[in-house]
């Protein structure tokens, strides 16, 4: 449901939600945040909660690293001390490094809901068409959403390669030393390709003049009820908050 949605009004939705996640300083909000981004993925959008569990490890991680400054270090974080005496949750030093512990997992969750139920290319022509992206930006975009699938084939390639000349199968995840081995063949291959986009490009003529946009995204009604059932409803959880 939400990856039929357009691009801009969600990012909108999203960067709202990711800037009230940082400026309330409550455990509660941003522990409602990440229910309420976890549920829509799974409800909505129909992701498995073990894979909705496993995006929060990452920023569970970088949030780790809040908590353990704001407990070791606390003398050094009088203004979180401050802010979390203003709260219900509690004023000692672990209260404060778990708001932000919640803080980053919230951000993370947000942003990985607009990521997943995102497509890339709708989101580059829907800045194009409706916020006047510039089109050589655009279409180096677009280039470089091409390059990077390329780019793992490519390395795949080589590997095998090198395998058929030592004689030897591959090793189904590479280890370090082949990985360090592959950086400069590939950045060589992505100068040329880069290259070659750069004069397909330069041929086109991309100035500002008009461009027609095939299969832009456009703005629904559904689009418009999302954004009012999620600002009343991040509206409704600041009031709660207080």
């Amino acid at each position: 449901m939400l990856s039929r949605l357009h691009p801009l009004p969600k990012l909108v939705v999203c960067l709202t939600w990711v800037t009230a996640s940082i400026l309330v300083f409550d455990a509660r909000f941003q522990a409602t945040a990440i229910l309420i981004a976890a549920a829509a993925l799974v409800v909505l959008e129909r992701k498995s909660p073990l894979v909705v569990a496993a995006l929060m490890i990452p920023f569970a991680l970088f949030g780790f690293g809040f908590l353990t400054t704001s407990v070791l270090f606390r003398q050094e974080s009088d203004f979180a001390l401050r802010m979390a005496s203003e709260t219900p949750f509690g004023s000692a030093a672990f209260s404060a490094g778990i708001v932000l512990f919640l803080r980053a997992v919230a951000c993370g969750m947000v942003s990985a809901l607009f990521a997943l139920t995102t497509d890339p290319g709708g989101f580059i022509k829907a800045l194009m068409a409706n916020w006047r992206l510039s089109p050589r930006i655009g279409y180096a975009l677009f280039s470089a959403l091409h390059l990077v699938p390329d780019l793992a084939a490519q390395a795949q390639q080589i590997r095998l390669a090198r395998a058929m000349r030592s004689g030897r199968p591959p090793r189904r995840i590479p280890g370090p030393f082949e990985t360090a081995s592959l950086v400069v063949p590939l950045l060589a291959y992505a100068i040329r390709r880069a290259s070659r986009a750069a004069i397909a490009m330069e041929v086109r003529g991309l100035d500002r003049g008009p461009r027609t946009i095939i299969a832009a995204p456009r703005l629904g009604q559904a689009d418009g009820w999302f954004v009012i059932v999620a600002i009343c409803l991040l509206g409704a959880l600041i009031i709660a908050m207080r």
